[in-house]
C-alpha cells in the first residue's frame, strides 16, 4: 500500500517579497483615510455679526444705535473642507502606486516610495488645518456692513468659506 503525502502548506517563498509592499499600501490607504476624517473633523468652524439688533420698545435698530424700520442684516461664515484637499490626497495615493507599479525596481523602492507619500499625505492634512483654521479667525466679520460692498479672501484651497446674509429674527 503507498502512502499518499499531503503538499506542504505555507507562505509562498516567491509571495513573500511582496508582504512589506503590501503593508505599505496597507499603510498609505489607512493614513488617507484616517486624514481625511480629520480634515473633515477639525476644519468645522462659524462665526457671525450682526451690526444693529432691537430697542427697548422692539423696533430695530442699527449698527449706529439709530432707530431704522428694516430689519439689520446679519452676516454668517461658515468653515468646511475643501473638495481639493481630498482630491490632492487621492491624487498622491494613486500616483504613489501608479509610481510604484511603473517605476520602482525593487521592494525597498516601493516601500520607499509608499512610505514618502503616506508622510506627504501626514503634513499636508495639518498644514492645511492650520492654515485654514487661522486665516478663518482672522477674518474681521465685525467688519462687515450691511450698508455697503463686503469682501473677505477665503482660505482657497485649505479650506472653504460660505457666506449667508439674512435679516436679524426677533429674541
Amino acid at each position: 500500500m503507498s502512502q499518499m503525502q499531503s503538499p506542504v502548506l505555507g507562505p509562498d517563498p516567491a509571495l513573500i517579497s511582496y508582504v512589506p509592499i503590501v503593508a505599505q499600501i496597507r499603510r498609505l490607504l489607512v493614513v488617507a483615510l484616517a486624514s481625511g476624517i480629520v480634515y473633515a473633523f477639525f476644519l468645522a468652524a462659524s462665526k457671525g455679526y450682526c451690526p444693529g439688533g432691537f430697542d427697548a420698545d422692539g423696533g430695530y435698530i442699527d449698527a449706529a444705535g439709530k432707530a431704522t424700520t428694516a430689519a439689520p442684516m446679519c452676516v454668517t461664515l461658515t468653515l468646511r473642507p475643501s473638495p481639493i484637499i481630498y482630491a490632492a490626497i487621492a491624487f498622491i495615493v494613486i500616483f504613489a502606486i501608479s509610481k510604484v507599479l511603473k517605476k520602482a525596481p525593487d521592494g525597498e523602492a516601493a516601500v520607499r516610495i509608499l512610505g514618502r507619500a503616506a508622510a506627504v499625505i501626514g503634513i499636508l492634512i495639518p498644514v492645511s488645518i492650520v492654515i485654514a483654521q487661522v486665516w478663518f479667525a482672522l477674518i474681521p466679520v465685525t467688519e462687515w456692513s450691511s450698508s455697503g460692498p463686503y469682501a473677505f479672501y477665503s482660505p482657497f484651497p485649505f479650506g472653504s468659506v460660505d457666506m449667508v446674509i439674512t435679516p436679524i429674527t426677533a429674541p
